[in-house]
């Protein structure tokens, strides 16, 4: 959550990360929402896509140290001198060396999001995702692919160098029905409750998928505090696209609609969420 860190902190951090997991370190950010930013961080939720484009910028800067910080943008002004300031900054740099190869991430499914993802970011985190319908995910981030290379960046255009990497929910077992309702619940809570009635971008989602019939639904009756109806509602068929669910075999052969985008370079790793060891043997057979 961006809002809940400066740049230098999140940057200071990801350093330490970095050097305690032996470079396995991967860099992840995200602009959580108004609910959360405002009613609990205390801050003005403001302008996401801006923010992260700035916030991506500092973190490199810091770990590049090819100069002391300095930035002035719309959201940060490092040093700041604004309303307030004693007048006694300057400019520093990080005392240890990070690494500049770092890859950032950005958590992302907004079409907005999106597109500053494929236009600063190395890889985007999806909170959920369709392999039929990937362009809803795939489209805007091109179109930052597209932007960051008109200004000279040198990105591939067919994302070989960008790793969209969704969380796929799993649940593994003989009866189909207690699979999917073993994973409406959460759906439910993000695609109903996670933000205002106005403002949920999981709902939003989920409408550009083609479920925007069922979005509604969900979200009205989560926030009329019917929360088992509101997972009752979640749709069958939205839980087979965005998850692997069932026994192993199904799991298997649903597995081939993400190994087909991949061939596209349309998702680079899956996030499983909810695999037991035995449903990670299953999928690392499939794959590997």
């Amino acid at each position: 959550q961006m809002p809940a860190r400066t740049p230098a902190c999140a940057a200071m951090t990801a350093m330490t990360l970095q050097a305690l997991s032996g470079g396995r370190f991967l860099c992840g950010i995200g602009p959580s929402g108004p609910q959360v930013v405002e009613g609990w961080h205390g801050v003005p939720f403001g302008k996401p896509v801006g923010r992260t484009r700035e916030y991506v910028a500092i973190i490199r800067q810091v770990l590049e140290r090819k100069a002391p910080l300095e930035h002035q943008g719309e959201h940060y002004q490092i040093p700041y001198t604004g309303p307030g300031s004693s007048g006694l900054g300057k400019p520093l740099r990080s005392i240890i060396h990070g690494d500049p190869s770092l890859k950032i991430y950005t958590a992302s499914i907004a079409p907005g999001g999106l597109r500053v993802a494929g236009e600063v970011a190395d890889g985007n985190l999806p909170f959920f995702m369709s392999p039929e319908r990937a362009e809803a995910i795939i489209g805007p981030t091109l179109e930052g692919r597209a932007r960051a290379n008109q200004k000279g960046a040198g990105r591939s255009t067919d994302l070989a160098d960008f790793d969209n990497a969704p969380y796929v929910r799993v649940s593994m077992g003989d009866d189909l029905a207690k699979c999917r309702d073993a994973l409406r619940p959460g759906l439910a809570l993000y695609i109903g409750g996670m933000g205002a009635r106005s403002r949920n971008f999981y709902n939003d989602l989920a409408k550009r998928i083609g479920y925007e019939a069922a979005a509604v639904k969900i979200q009205d009756l989560y926030l009329d505090g019917k929360k088992n109806e509101a997972a009752a509602a979640v749709p069958d068929a939205l839980i087979d696209e965005i998850s692997l669910i069932g026994p192993p075999a199904r799991i298997r052969d649903r597995l081939q609609a993400w190994q087909e985008i991949a061939k596209k370079n349309w998702v680079g790793s899956l996030l499983l969420a909810g695999a037991d060891s035995g449903a990670m043997r299953v999928i690392a057979e499939a794959v590997l």
